[in-house]
């Protein structure tokens, strides 16, 4: 390996990364343990991607020793730290097999402030301006401001200019606000849309939480279709908006991390705070900053932390900025690791003949995902214990390949489940029930079903055709009175290890996506609400009617003081 020190140091930082050697987040740990699962995954002929070291090296050879622009190691060639290597190789290391091509199309970067971003973009942008092999290559640095977007040209034009190898090397001319090549190769700083004559083959997105708009992204990325191997960059810290593009793109890319959804062109690190952790603790600065002592000072951050703690106005800038910490992202209502753990690939069906089964469906969209999640229980220990077994869900043909560009992320993310399995694609424009029933009636071939538990604001029709068939129908009116039991029964299930399922994408999503909405003035009733309309919770709802019952064996159908509070879903 001493021919690939750098890749040495790469797969030993990820190594020590999944070990619990170097303290890290969550999402930064499964990032890792990706790399390593691919690298298995790579010995199958049948895998399209693997990993050239020999690539990978070069790319981090190749930025160490480009010069540092500013502050006290002016001058002095780049280090990459450890975590900055593993990002190094994974994006320029990953090819496919078939042509050598960069597997990663899209790069996303979520640290804290002085944690090196600028001049690890710089790096990135010179690399694929000159070294990547691709010819007129348009390379842009991206942001709402032209200041901002020369964050990252500015230290990469400082750095050609202090090499005159490099510059007679690739033949670079410096300009006051580009490089050029003879090829037709530029480098440039960029403030609003690109042209419609622009084909870059690396986008830059420098602090995407600041972009109120995904329009530079789109059209990024929609000119890059010319290119063999295009690269987009994110790279970015924590904002304040729920309704930012970057918000969303940050859900993506956990999603591909946690391989809720699967997205092997997408690379990901996110360095951010745990659920849980307690921010005004020191320890924990370490997670959301990986160059810590080398670029951030821990005793500068400790500073800042006492002074947040005292003056709360700072608080949420700290967060923010040097904690990594989305402010006013509202919390998810379930511990993700704990249902992780809750997982097992070996449930089965046959296994579950003679236990109870309630059949909990949410059925209240005729445009969008429809979901049936089936409940077993068993008494175990004089505890109840619940095991959700082969969900199903389904979604309209014509939704999963839409073409409303309000509506092309949740498409795509459809796109993905169907790929998978995941997801059945009924007929035409709308929810066709009678698909749904045909799968309902398959589901009582395959196992029991005691009790099928339906939100009242679904198909009406429906519900009457499964009365028809014999089957037990009983009302859950998705409301405060009903959900609230089911949503804290299973909160307490997952912490005492009594909930277990077969690790349903689509309902892992759907969990992940639930927020807790309380009635004003109390703490004691909860009912499940979403942060944005991409992300679905109907597999969640659909689990809570079949929760409600299972956990009470008895009818509790009736109304409630808080029905016109019906989750929208």
């Amino acid at each position: 390996m001493a021919a690939y020190p750098n890749v040495s140091v790469a797969n030993k930082y990820a190594r020590d990364i999944v070990d619990g050697k170097i303290v890290a987040c969550r999402f930064i740990r499964l990032a890792c343990q990706r790399h390593f699962d691919d690298l298995k995954k790579s010995l199958d002929k049948n895998y399209p991607y693997k990993f050239d070291r020999d690539l990978a090296e070069r790319a981090c050879k190749f930025v160490q020793l480009l010069p540092h622009s500013s502050g006290e190691l002016a001058g002095q060639k780049l280090k990459l730290e450890p975590w900055q290597s593993f990002i190094f190789c994974s994006i320029f290391g990953w090819v496919t097999k078939k042509d050598k091509k960069r597997r990663f199309r899209e790069a996303y970067i979520r640290v804290a402030r002085k944690n090196g971003k600028s001049f690890f973009a710089a790096g990135v942008g010179i690399y694929t301006f000159c070294a990547d092999g691709e010819n007129s290559a348009e390379v842009y640095c991206g942001a709402t401001t032209m200041a901002q977007a020369k964050k990252v040209f500015t230290p990469a034009r400082q750095m050609a200019s202090r090499l005159p190898a490099l510059r007679s090397r690739f033949d670079i001319s410096v300009w006051t606000d580009s490089l050029t090549r003879p090829d037709g190769s530029v480098f440039a700083p960029m403030a609003g849309k690109p042209g419609d004559g622009d084909s870059p083959h690396c986008a830059i997105i420098d602090e995407y939480h600041e972009h109120d708009t995904d329009h530079m992204y789109e059209a990024m990325t929609m000119g890059m279709g010319a290119r063999s191997q295009p690269l987009t960059l994110i790279i970015t810290t924590a904002g304040s908006s729920l309704e930012s593009p970057c918000y969303d793109k940050d859900k993506e890319v956990k999603e591909a991390i946690e391989g809720i959804t699967c997205n092997e062109r997408l690379f990901g690190m996110i360095y951010e705070l745990d659920v849980g952790d307690d921010w005004t603790d020191p320890k924990n600065l370490i997670k959301a900053n990986p160059n810590l002592n080398v670029s951030v000072k821990y005793s500068d951050l400790v500073e800042l932390l006492e002074v947040a703690k005292q003056v709360p106005r700072k608080v949420n800038a700290f967060k923010t900025k040097r904690l990594n910490i989305w402010v006013s992202g509202k919390s998810a209502f379930y511990n993700m690791e704990q249902w992780k753990a809750a997982e097992d690939k070996n449930l089965k069906l046959e296994d579950f003949a003679n236990d109870t089964c309630n059949v909990g469906l949410d059925l209240a969209k005729k445009l969008d995902m429809n979901a049936g999640i089936r409940l077993f229980t068993r008494e175990i220990e004089g505890k109840r214990h619940y095991y959700c077994i082969k969900p199903k869900f389904w979604v309209p043909e014509d939704t999963i390949h839409t073409t409303d560009p309000k509506l092309l992320k949740t498409a795509d993310r459809y796109q993905k489940f169907y790929e998978m399995g995941a997801l059945e694609a009924t007929d035409g424009a709308e929810a066709d029930y009678r698909e749904i029933l045909a799968s309902i009636l398959d589901m009582q071939g395959e196992n029991r079903i005691d009790e099928i538990d339906i939100d009242p604001a679904g198909a009406t029709a429906l519900r009457h055709q499964l009365e028809d068939y014999g089957f037990t129908v009983v009302d859950i009116r998705q409301d405060y009175t009903n959900m609230s039991p089911a949503m804290k029964e299973l909160e307490a299930a997952l912490a005492g290890g009594r909930f277990h399922h077969d690790g349903n994408p689509i309902l892992t999503w759907c969990i992940s996506n639930v927020i807790g909405k309380f009635i004003p003035g109390s703490d004691d009733l909860v009912r499940p609400t979403k942060g944005d309309n991409q992300s679905k919770i109907d597999g969640a709802t659909a689990l809570f009617n079949a929760m409600t019952r299972a956990m009470l064996n008895e009818s509790s159908g009736g109304t409630s003081v808080y029905d016109e509070e019906d989750v929208a879903c």
